[in-house]
């Protein structure tokens, strides 16, 4: 047994399935993150069993959109029933560093059928190779390429939302941000899964509760930290750090969802109270034992289920109005 894992935090209880994926990775005696190559990261990142059965009833496809830069990868899932169908806007999470399109095929199919919209995931450009603000750049091309051609993917203009898990949700987060201040689109809803909101700094109570353990670590944010801001300045500006933005007002609906025992636990509160402070509309759940980013391994959490439903119903609920 795993007895005093997370010795300076006395309040909750770990759930028993995230205690044993912890028992789990004790035993592996695996390498650490912060001693690999971003190349054996990813090769390493997600195990395919904790992903969960992707619904075979969403239709998908994959198309590729200019950037000055590069071409971005957009696979799109489309539900069925008869169009045109709200659309959803989704950055996968890893860092900055980690993910693929196909690691996060389940989830966005979830999403596609319990919220009966258009779920776009965007393959942003990953760093060390494009450092910050390259995925912000894409970012803001993928999500202003969906409000100019809706339509040919038989979207619906006026029903536009964004969301993201952990790094996906910090780019969820900038380009709801960024929209606001262009004025373009417009935004029903964010929605903010475990998110990464300030790369400034770790001194929060979260990061000193659990951030020697052996899920996503303080080390391992440092490891991702490092390998996306060219420099600490950077990570100050609000491109970068959502949560230091100076305003927030005039952000659409917005949901968090948090794990108690996570180190980004504390960031998700901060910008929901101050979302709420400034007079945006937020929802703010907090999952009980749960660690980092648990929302995306339904293979291995059933409390994944009840958030992947909670996001499902809020999303139905806005994009209903």
């Amino acid at each position: 047994m795993l007895k005093n894992l997370y010795p300076l935090y006395p309040y909750g209880k770990l759930d028993v399935q995230s205690e044993a994926i912890l028992q789990e990775i004790a035993k592996s005696n695996g390498k650490p993150l912060a001693s690999m190559t971003p190349k054996e990261a990813r090769e390493c990142f997600l195990e395919n069993s904790w992903l969960g059965a992707p619904d075979k009833s969403i239709q998908i496809k994959n198309i590729y959109i200019d950037n000055s830069d590069s071409n971005i990868p957009l696979r799109i899932y489309t539900p069925e029933g008869e169009a045109p169908f709200p659309i959803l806007l989704f950055f996968h999470g890893g860092g900055f560093v980690l993910g693929t399109l196909d690691e996060f095929d389940s989830f966005c199919t979830f999403l596609a059928s319990g919220a009966n919209c258009i779920v776009v995931s965007v393959g942003y450009r990953l760093a060390p190779e494009n450092k910050h603000p390259a995925a912000v750049e894409d970012a803001q091309t993928a999500l202003n390429w969906i409000a100019v051609n809706a339509s040919k993917i038989q979207g619906d203009v006026s029903r536009i939302a964004v969301a993201g898990d952990s790094a996906g949700a910090n780019l969820a987060a900038v380009a709801s941000l960024i929209a606001r201040d262009k004025s373009f689109p417009t935004l029903l809803c964010q929605i903010l899964i475990c998110p990464w909101l300030n790369l400034s700094s770790t001194e929060t109570n979260s990061y000193k509760y659990f951030g020697n353990g052996l899920w996503l670590s303080t080390t391992n944010i440092h490891w991702y930290r490092n390998h996306y801001l060219k420099n600490d300045d950077q990570a100050k500006t609000y491109l970068a750090s959502p949560l230091l933005a100076k305003k927030l007002s005039g952000l659409p609906f917005t949901l968090i969802i948090t794990a108690e025992y996570d180190v980004l636990r504390d960031e998700g509160e901060s910008y929901a109270n101050r979302l709420e402070e400034e007079s945006v509309v937020v929802k703010y759940t907090n999952y009980k034992g749960m660690l980092h980013d648990f929302v995306m391994l339904p293979g291995i959490f059933n409390k994944a289920k009840e958030a992947i439903n909670e996001i499902c119903s809020t999303l139905r609920m806005i994009f209903k109005n």
